[in-house]
């Protein structure tokens, strides 16, 4: 087993070599909505590729011939993706695909976790494997995280890291007795996991995640690091929203939360939308979960007042990318959106 802080995982906007996105095709995901799904899966592409290559999974050469038409009529820039045939479950990218940290030299190698479908889903097994298909792909070394013994199950929505020492994850994710990831692992345990894998020393726990989180409590729909010292998280401004009580919970304890190096952060409040309702049920819309890649930051919107808001406060976060909406009423019916179905190939 690896000593504690050989590995490091660097900051969402440090270089990036790619972006990887496996191509939709559970229906099952979007039930009755799966048609202009492959649409908003375009326009993500169309802006990565704009700045930077796009690591694109295909369950098989005739999804890799109809995602490759969709993406031409969408104006992508296929000389920018990397196509890549691996079977998927559902390709949720960020909770299913290698982590990549730098090793104490500063090579890369791809962590390949545990993947158990959030502890809720048995179609998870194909998913389990990809992120093997993916380290064949981009010709890293692969490393399975074990603790005390067992692989560690461990999912990359539910971790946000500086790069400097400090990693954001929620209690409700890892400690509660709902969708249990690694029976019997305590608040220390998974404290160590972070130092050795991620370089993490220093673990801050947020009580919760958004009402309509599927994967019971992720952070990246509540709160990210957008620069070294700065943090940017949803508040709820109704007070009779389910969201309310628990975003103000996790404001507190930013604002006492301290960095690797004993400062206090930046916290910056990000809006929420009004309340997303689809066929009766709320769904996990925050603008917390946007993508960072290396010319722009991809956040998604939903034809709401608070749009505008929250695209201005993260262009103010984020002065030399460009920030871009994405419409997400849609995508959001999956449960989730940009940061969830999207994972980072940091540059060696």
């Amino acid at each position: 087993m690896a000593a504690a802080a050989q590995f490091r995982m660097p900051a969402e906007w440090a270089p990036q070599t790619r972006t990887w996105l496996a191509w939709p095709h559970q229906k099952a995901d979007w039930p009755g909505k799966f048609e202009p799904i492959p649409w908003v899966f375009a326009e993500i592409a169309r802006h990565v590729t704009a700045g930077q290559r796009l690591g694109l999974v295909v369950n098989d050469a005739a999804a890799k011939r109809a995602a490759k038409k969709v993406l031409q009529r969408s104006n992508v820039n296929l000389t920018q993706v990397d196509f890549l045939i691996a079977p998927t479950d559902r390709g949720w990218m960020r909770d299913c695909g290698a982590i990549w940290v730098h090793e104490a030299g500063g090579e890369l190698i791809g962590l390949d976790w545990g993947f158990n479908g959030w502890a809720k889903y048995p179609n998870h097994k194909a998913d389990n494997q990809l992120p093997a298909h993916m380290l064949s792909k981009s010709g890293h070394a692969g490393l399975a995280p074990t603790y005390k013994k067992r692989t560690v199950v461990l999912e990359g929505g539910g971790i946000e890291v500086d790069g400097e020492g400090s990693i954001l994850v929620t209690e409700e994710w890892l400690l509660s007795k709902q969708q249990v990831r690694n029976k019997g692992f305590t608040r220390t345990d998974y404290e160590a996991i972070f130092a050795q894998y991620l370089g993490a020393t220093n673990t801050i726990w947020l009580e919760a995640g958004i009402v309509g989180d599927d994967t019971h409590g992720h952070v990246d729909d509540i709160t990210r690091f957008v620069a070294p010292g700065k943090i940017v998280t949803a508040v709820e401004s109704d007070k009779a929203d389910a969201n309310y009580a628990l975003l103000q919970e996790n404001l507190k304890r930013l604002k006492k939360a301290r960095d690797a190096q004993g400062k206090t952060f930046e916290v910056i409040a990000l809006p929420m939308p009004r309340p997303v309702i689809f066929d009766g049920e709320r769904l996990p819309a925050s603008y917390a979960n946007f993508l960072i890649c290396n010319h722009a930051v991809l956040v998604p919107v939903f034809n709401d007042p608070a749009d505008a808001q929250a695209l201005t406060i993260l262009q103010a976060c984020f002065p030399t990318r460009q920030v871009i909406g994405i419409y997400a009423r849609d995508l959001v019916w999956g449960l989730g959106t940009l940061h969830c179905l999207t994972q980072q190939e940091p540059a060696a």
